[in-house]
């Protein structure tokens, strides 16, 4: 689809070219190494995967200014469809230019399409979706889990999905084909085809159902891509990546992948709820099927070792709130863990956050006076620690791709992960 269009992927180096995994790495990922180098090329720049995508759900990266975020490195944003449509309206950021000039972003923008939001807001769980009524991560069969004392905001069926503003209780309606109208007034250069998100304790039974109507919705999605498409010649091109369910099954997974691979898709979407220790697996049982020459996202992570699990498994680029929703908990990253700021022994602490930190926070402002905004409840305190730990993750992913070029990845994997989890010390 985009062959005409000013979107493309450009693979570069291969991790199992350029590092030679041994023997026993590869047999511990349980498979050949998948991760890769590339380039994303946009309407509005380039993308040099792997990448941390920076999360502004609202048009907004929390607490932090667009020129903020591209003097700490990041290479693009993404936004949700579900909290734009509710507000302000997808028309008005139309009416402003596309979500980038809306929000004064000059680079490449994502939306993702709603679909996460429309299911774990209308199950009551908000920021996460519940794996299990009793908290456990094995499935139960139950397919109708809603969080404790909620209603149920959100009806699926065949066409779409029926569901309440979590903001006012107005009811909506998103099919494959609003989501694709939304996603396309939003104008974001990569937008994601509308899916049905399940969780572990679904059914197996349910989530063959959910796979089903998923790949019927990614045909829909496609068709009202490529009308729209057309309608707005006079608009910067917007890919449109598939996504991925499946769960935790790996027949279900390479059937998606190999289903969905199979069509005009610019990009895939790596969804779904997965448990943690499963991660590398599930990814590589994906990459595995989809074709090579088209860059894969996936969905919401950003803890150091889950980036290298995916990077190495073939993920391109990734993004996730963590950064900064920790900031605003007075949780800063280090090269040794996460430390808390709140503790009384920084009162008096004039360093910055970590040594030799070259981010704008760690260069100006030291850990006494970041304890003191917290503790004076100042909004200033979540900005800049905002800004360290988005530095902090947007570079550790250029490290990594880095390292694939120049062949150290495995070595950077073993110091970075040896250090970070090796018991969190003082800054």
């Amino acid at each position: 689809m985009s062959s005409s269009s000013s979107f493309s992927f450009t693979l570069g180096k291969r991790l199992r070219e350029t590092a030679q995994p041994t023997e026993e790495q590869t047999a511990a990922n349980g498979g050949e190494f998948q991760g890769r180098t590339g380039v994303i090329s946009t309407p509005h720049g380039e993308i040099r995967t792997p990448a941390f995508i920076g999360v502004g759900t609202q048009a907004t990266v929390k607490a932090v200014l667009p020129e903020a975020m591209a003097e700490l490195g990041a290479q693009a944003l993404l936004a949700n469809a579900y909290h734009l449509y509710l507000q302000p309206g997808a028309d008005v950021l139309d009416a402003a230019g596309g979500l980038g000039k809306f929000m004064n972003w000059p680079g490449p923008t994502f939306t993702d399409s709603g679909g996460f939001q429309v299911m774990s807001l209308g199950a009551g769980f908000k920021k996460v979706i519940n794996m299990n009524a009793d908290g456990s991560t094995h499935a139960t069969g139950a397919d109708d889990d809603v969080a404790p004392g909620k209603e149920r905001l959100a009806h699926v069926d065949d066409d779409g999905v029926w569901f309440k503003s979590h903001i006012n209780g107005d009811r909506h309606r998103f099919t494959p084909e609003i989501s694709m109208q939304v996603q396309h007034q939003l104008g974001a250069d990569i937008m994601f085809a509308f899916d049905e998100l399940t969780t572990l304790m679904n059914s197996r039974g349910y989530q063959e159902r959910s796979l089903e109507r998923t790949r019927l919705w990614a045909i829909r999605c496609l068709e009202e891509h490529r009308r729209l498409t057309e309608e707005r010649a006079d608009k910067p091109y917007q890919a449109l990546f598939g996504v991925l369910q499946g769960a935790q099954y790996e027949d279900l997974r390479r059937k998606a992948a190999r289903d969905l691979g199979a069509m005009d898709f610019d990009g895939f979407g790596l969804g779904g709820a997965l448990e943690k220790e499963n991660l590398g697996t599930i990814i590589r049982w994906c990459t595995e099927e989809l074709p090579e020459d088209k860059p894969r996202h996936l969905l919401g992570i950003s803890e150091p070792d889950d980036l290298f699990t995916a990077i190495e498994n073939g993920a391109d680029t990734f993004d996730c709130v963590s950064p900064t929703r920790v900031a605003r908990t007075s949780a800063f990253y280090t090269p040794y863990g996460r430390i808390n700021l709140l503790k009384a022994r920084y009162k008096k602490d004039f360093s910055p956050l970590v040594e030799g930190c070259p981010c704008y926070t760690c260069t100006h402002y030291t850990k006494a006076y970041l304890h003191h905004l917290f503790k004076a409840k100042e909004m200033l305190s979540a900005t800049l620690v905002s800004i360290h730990n988005e530095h902090f993750t947007v570079n550790l992913v250029d490290d990594a791709r880095r390292a694939i070029e120049d062949g150290t990845f495995f070595e950077l994997k073993a110091e970075v992960l040896g250090r970070y989890y090796g018991g969190a010390k003082d800054a």
